[in-house]
């Protein structure tokens, strides 16, 4: 009797170790993952296409950081981050690209992809569809907006094509009276109200956007995605972000930008760049005889830029016939854009386009950015403009 009882007792021990061996495991957190490792599977292209993981969202030019080829449609990368990072996918040579927000996890990536023999081979990419990362599912559902900005973009601009081309004819000729004439119509007025709107809306989801997020690594993450270059004027939507946001890599990439190291006391090395006609130009033959050139970095898109050609224009006026020149270099990528920016503000010194090495070895983050030089090529000032810009130059040209 007493044997068939310590058995039955033994037995509901067993049974409660047992049970709780399995709670124990139910209740273990999961071990986080402390690598990725990123598989794709792309349809549609040929065994030995290259592809390359190149940093994004760093305002910069980033060489690949790893590099493999693909087979039967598949590839692999692998590595370590401290946390979540943008990547480019680039398949073959600069050919197409798809983004992927990695973070330390198993990911999958699947897409279509189409070669379009006519077109030089550039790669388009369909269905693609990335999981097992929350940080590059969250970035989605963040950024969704921007479809509906892209919509709005398009609806505000139809019917406005006709009086858009006219009123940019006629400013290119330099015809004040049909400028005003045009810009008095009642078309152009409504399409002036659109466009303000538009903006504004642009403006205020981007913000929201960023504060929604100040308080971790998302917040400057988003801050430097959704802003191509920055400008003085946000320097405080940097300064609103926690502590940690801002130690973290994306938080020290935007102070970085915002804040460059100063080059005053370092000399400019010769580069050579092109104007709008193509004509190669070298900056020592533009500056020679020279007493002090203002290298000026700006963008059509960039209005802080386009409000302070007047100021340049004006100390440009007098003080050139002192020794005074002004070289303007825009970053524009799109080249009909400066183009069209050239013939409206009808700037009267050289204009070159930036090739990205010459922005670059200026450590250009921000703009506008100017830096003045003297005539041995020395940086002597920068970040110079309107009331500060005259000053500076009535105090060096005295005479």
């Amino acid at each position: 009797m007493n044997t068939i009882k310590f058995k039955v007792i033994g037995l509901c021990i067993c049974l409660f170790a047992f049970s709780n061996n399995i709670q124990a495991q139910k209740k273990k957190p999961a071990v986080a993952e402390t690598s990725y490792n990123l598989e794709g599977n792309i349809t549609g292209l040929e065994d030995g296409t290259t592809i390359k993981l190149i940093p994004g969202a760093t305002h910069s030019s980033e060489s690949a950081v790893a590099e493999t080829t693909i087979k039967d449609g598949k590839f692999t990368f692998t590595g370590k981050l401290n946390e979540p990072r943008l990547f480019y996918l680039e398949f073959g040579k600069n050919k197409g690209y798809i983004p992927v927000l990695i973070e330390n996890s198993k990911i999958k990536l699947t897409a279509e992809a189409e070669v379009l023999k006519q077109e030089e081979g550039k790669i388009n990419f369909k269905n693609e569809v990335v999981s097992g990362s929350k940080s590059n599912d969250y970035f989605k559902k963040e950024t969704a907006f921007r479809e509906e900005l892209n919509k709005d973009y398009e609806e505000y601009h139809k019917g406005s094509e006709e009086v858009a081309e006219a009123y940019g004819k006629a400013r290119v000729s330099g015809n004040k009276k049909l400028m005003d004439s045009i810009g008095n119509s009642p078309a152009w007025k409504s399409f002036e109200v659109k466009e303000k709107a538009f903006f504004n809306k642009v403006e205020k989801t981007t913000a929201d956007l960023i504060t929604r997020n100040k308080a971790t690594w998302w917040g400057p993450f988003f801050m430097i995605t959704q802003y191509s270059y920055f400008t003085p004027d946000q320097k405080s939507i940097y300064e609103q972000f926690s502590p940690e946001a801002k130690k973290s890599y994306y938080g020290q990439l935007v102070d970085k930008d915002l804040n460059p190291k100063s080059l005053i006391g370092t000399s400019v090395a010769n580069f050579g760049l092109k104007d709008k006609d193509g004509k190669a130009y070298n900056v020592k033959d533009i500056v020679a005889g020279k007493k002090y050139i203002l290298i000026d970095f700006w963008a059509s898109w960039c209005g802080p830029c386009r409000k302070e050609i007047p100021n340049l224009k004006t100390a440009y006026s007098e003080y050139a016939g002192k020794g005074f020149e002004i070289l303007s270099i825009s970053i524009d990528k799109d080249e009909k854009a400066w183009q069209k920016a050239l013939a409206q503000e009808n700037m009267q010194w050289h204009n070159l386009l930036d090739d990205n090495k010459v922005s670059n070895a200026f450590n250009v983050k921000a703009i506008p950015a100017t830096y003045l030089v003297d005539s041995k090529g020395v940086i002597i000032g920068d970040n110079l403009r309107g009331a500060e810009l005259e000053a500076k130059l009535k105090e060096l040209l005295k005479s």
